[in-house]
């Protein structure tokens, strides 16, 4: 088959998929990477900042959710280091100042929001982050804190909170004296409680306070507080504790999480943030043997559970910050604060803070939008906006060329930016513009106009937008008298396939609009379970309540309605219920009874309608939120009537990955047995309609997949991750043409998209715009070309490799290199262009002809260049091309 290029022109050409298989060797698909296109404007949560002293240029980052990230000159740029790692969420990093090149990652999220991030234990670097081993605590499900011994490297203390959805004995203080081969716990004090602080004394290492907290969550309710939740102090390396109570001055009553700080430069003095009956600041003067409340006004703890963390300069104990929504200070030993982090400047809810132990000057603060960097202890900040840790929840597109992607981020509202830019220095942040603020979820776009589209933020609010004029209007549906809507955090919504004015949105009710949002209707009874019992989200927090909609429950969390047949809708709810109506709202029916080994009341994540069948469906359900982290997924037919489950072969067995609970799931458009899935720990693709899975490593970490979809037109596979941003794998149509036929082939060529001619502009605002601001990659310029090579079979029809004769006499290439020539003619057949190309990797390769034709003849000093050396042309015309490949004596076209 002859493979052409098309300027402007779209050509579809669909190869058969012969042979249907299992697994593959995810090597073949290195040729084939992601790109990242951020953003990085709005970054993301950060979990643990930790520095080296004698070098603070040399940062090191724990994102929520986005791995470890490092950079070694003072935050100019950054590399991420646990991308190959089975887990991305991060509880707490710790670099061993006497041998900087030791740091310890404890993983798993340890400020217990809805969405927080989930670990598998502890992991140790002895070579600055360049590899990693896991030295145990798998089950600990997330670690707070690390602190290492002074005197002795191999002795670490970790801070284990354990488990937020359940139950779990991997809690409390840990201790290793063998650098990580093993570990003793320390300190317990139940199954539900876990450490939420850990502080060594700067004078006594043997000294340590543990604050321990008794907390739970369940996806309807939060509590913090119990029995459980204490302040201890030991003084002997942790082999005695001794647990303070109200005779010591702690406040009287149940307590919950605690913050704990020591004074650097007067060991003697140490405060103590308490959420109690009544929320407290605390101050010791005799090295924590008594305390005394300094500070109880309402807001001196605003929000424990999620921040509940206290700081104190290292050379004046009366200075101490504060962190919660806003980062606050204190000049009087915690009497009173003051905002360092007002207005516009930085992002609110703070998580981390560093103060160089020598220069309390240097800070480096984390929050909800990533990392801000002070040299004047907070008078002025410099933002990082080269780190993309942005949480996505959801991800769109439009039709534009190049078409734009959008989605709503967690605590970074709704955005809209480019899937490419036909400017220099690839995708910027400020290619992206904000469509709507508050936390942002699904963001949906007008298919009949793309100024338009809605957005959402928690507990069900929505705006109508337009992105040329500004417009927003709230488009908010109100209920029926008397009766209260319930909203989930992430509320379901859709569009209607057959008329873009119409949209679905979902309560514990399916509401529709058929005018863009201006009037609603109900088209369906409560679909949810409507427990009672789950639906206390106004009584929420325990201690110290939290009513952000977050624990809204019996809600519709997914909304789909067929593409294929008008009126069929299905719509999943949090409680596990799936609900099918065939005539358009008029009647419903509950299918989920029907689900083989399906954990009750499970959280229906997701539900994707077949291409190609309106009675299938397939759905994933998510359980992690009751401590169940088993990964399903379902194939369902006949609507609703018949299931299969699609996760019978677990393609983690006998890895160190982790496949983990699904969050999304996507049916190619074109071939129907190819799936995309994203769980907590990565992308998955499945070449057999589920019946086997495999992991996609090349350019997508492992990080939570939340959102997915192929576009319609570009068959560009987008990919939103909830700590990395998004990602476009670039055209996906080799994978429908996979086959053992096609990898057994020596070379095979795979049909090219159309390419569009455009000129490359200068990037507004900036020319030379030096090293530290984001840049998302763009596609590069001209015909993208993928081949497959099968490099034994090359080798056996007599392709030579570099080292054994070949052409090229360059000795820096490497030996196992393939050379690949390359020859496009036009439509005539006439030669436009010569060129080679080459690889070392076996499987799928790509390679972009810039749409130039071979330079014109013309006198030149050195006669004799071979032609891949000789000048490029101008520009061919739009039409179409031909490529013919030849690796030896093989050719293909």
């Amino acid at each position: 088959m002859k493979h052409h290029i098309t300027l402007f022109l779209l050509c579809v050409f669909i190869l058969p998929f012969e042979t249907t298989f299992a697994q593959l060797d995810t090597a073949l698909f290195s040729g084939m990477r992601a790109r990242s296109i951020g953003p990085a404007g709005m970054s993301g949560r950060i979990a643990s900042i930790d520095a080296v002293v004698t070098d603070p240029n040399i940062i090191y980052v724990g994102s929520a959710t986005g791995g470890v990230w490092k950079s070694t000159n003072g935050g100019v740029t950054w590399r991420p280091l646990f991308d190959k790692q089975p887990a991305a969420a991060i509880g707490a990093v710790a670099v061993c100042q006497s041998n900087p090149s030791l740091v310890w990652v404890g993983t798993g999220e340890g400020n217990p929001r809805n969405s927080a991030g989930v670990g598998d234990g502890i992991y140790k670097s002895v070579d600055g982050g360049v590899s990693w081993t896991h030295t145990g605590l798998r089950q600990s499900e997330r670690i707070h804190r690390i602190i290492i011994d002074p005197r002795n490297q191999n002795v670490v203390y970790a801070g284990v909170l354990g488990p937020m959805w359940s139950d779990g004995t991997e809690r409390g203080v840990y201790k290793t004296t063998d650098g990580g081969k093993t570990w003793k716990r320390i300190l317990f004090a139940n199954e539900k409680s876990g450490c939420a602080d850990l502080v060594m004394d700067p004078a006594n290492p043997e000294k340590l306070f543990a604050a321990m907290w008794e907390f739970r969550r369940w996806p309807w309710f939060f509590n913090s507080g119990g029995v459980g939740s204490g302040l201890h102090v030991t003084y002997d390396g942790g082999e005695t504790w001794k647990k303070f109570d109200d005779k010591d001055g702690l406040p009287k009553g149940e307590l919950g999480r605690i913050g704990v700080a020591i004074a650097r430069n007067n060991p003697d003095i140490v405060y103590a943030l308490v959420e109690a009956r009544k929320n407290s600041f605390l101050r010791s003067s005799d090295g924590g043997r008594s305390w005394r409340t300094v500070n109880d006004t309402v807001n001196v703890a605003p929000r424990p559970f999620y921040y509940c963390d206290i700081r104190v300069d290292p050379v004046n104990e009366n200075r101490i910050y504060s962190l919660h929504s806003n980062l606050t200070m204190s000049e009087n030993g915690g009497r009173s604060f003051t905002n360092i982090t007002p207005g516009q400047r930085v992002h609110s809810d703070h998580h981390a803070l560093w103060i160089h132990p020598d220069d309390g000057k240097l800070l480096i603060d984390g929050n909800d939008g990533g990392v801000a960097i002070s040299h004047d202890r907070g008078r002025t900040w410099r933002f990082v906006d080269n780190l993309p840790l942005a949480q996505f929840y959801h991800i769109n597109v439009d039709m534009e060329i190049p078409y734009n992607v959008f989605g709503g981020m967690q605590d970074n509202g709704s955005w809209r930016g480019p899937s490419d830019v036909w400017e220099n220095r690839g995708i910027r942040n400020f290619h992206w513009n904000e469509v709507a603020f508050g936390d942002g979820f699904a963001t949906l776009v007008d298919r009949s106009n793309p100024s338009y589209g809605y957005a959402m933020s928690q507990g069900g609010f929505i705006v109508r937008f337009n992105v040329t004029t500004g417009e927003r209007k709230d488009i908010r549906p109100a209920g029926p008298e008397n009766v209260r809507l319930r909203f989930n955090w992430s509320a379901g919504i859709n569009f209607d396939p057959f008329d873009a004015k119409t949209i679905y949105y979902g309560s514990q009710f399916v509401h529709r609009s058929t005018d863009r949002g201006d009037s609603w209707t109900i088209i369906s009874p409560d679909v949810t379970t409507n427990d009672p019992a789950k639906q206390k989200a106004e009584e929420s927090g325990g201690l110290t309540k939290d009513v952000t909609a977050a624990e809204n429950h019996c809600t519709i969390m997914t909304i789909a309605p067929s593409t294929l047949q008008q009126g069929v809708v299905w719509v999943g709810t949090d409680d596990g219920n799936v609900q099918v109506t065939q005539d358009g709202g008029k009647s419903w029916k509950n299918v989920v009874d029907r689900a083989p080994d399906l954990a009750k009341n499970a959280w229906c994540a997701h539900i994707e309608p077949s291409k190609f069948d309106a009675g299938t469906a397939y759905i994933v359900f998510d359980d992690h939120r009751r401590g169940n982290f088993k990964t399903y997924v379902y194939k369902v037919e006949n609507f609703g009537n018949s299931w299969t489950s699609l996760t019978r072969n677990d393609p983690t067995t006998g890895s160190r990955d982790q496949w983990g609970y699904a969050h999304v799931i996507e049916q190619d458009p074109v071939k129907k047995e190819l799936l995309y899935l994203g769980t907590e720990f990565g992308l998955w693709v499945s070449f057999n309609e589920g019946r086997n899975w495999q992991k996609w490593t090349d350019g997508v970490p492992t990080v939570g997949v939340y959102a997915l979809i192929v576009h319609p037109r570009d068959h560009d596979l987008v990919i939103g991750t909830h700590g990395r941003a998004a990602y476009i794998l670039d055209d996906i149509r080799p994978l429908r043409s996979l086959s053992k036929e096609v990898l057994e082939k020596p070379l095979h060529v795979f049909e090219i998209p159309t390419a569009y001619q455009h000129t490359i502009k200068q990037m507004d605002g900036y020319h030379f715009p030096g090293d530290a601001m984001f840049s998302g990659e763009s596609k590069n310029y001209g015909a993208m070309i993928t081949y497959s090579i099968n490099k034994p079979k090359l080798i056996e029809a007599g392709t030579k490799q570099q080292g054994e004769g070949a052409d090229d006499e360059d000795k820096r290439i490497p030996s196992d290199t393939i050379k690949i020539n390359v020859e496009i003619t036009d439509a005539s057949g006439a030669i436009v262009r010569k060129m080679n190309t080459s690889t070392t990797k076996n499987g799928l390769n790509r390679f972009t002809w810039n749409l130039r034709r071979d330079g014109f003849r013309q006198p030149r000093m050195q006669p004799g260049i071979p032609p891949e050396f000789q000048p490029q042309g101008p520009e061919v015309v739009p039409g179409n091309y031909t490529v013919k490949l030849k690796a030896g004596k093989t050719e293909v076209s």
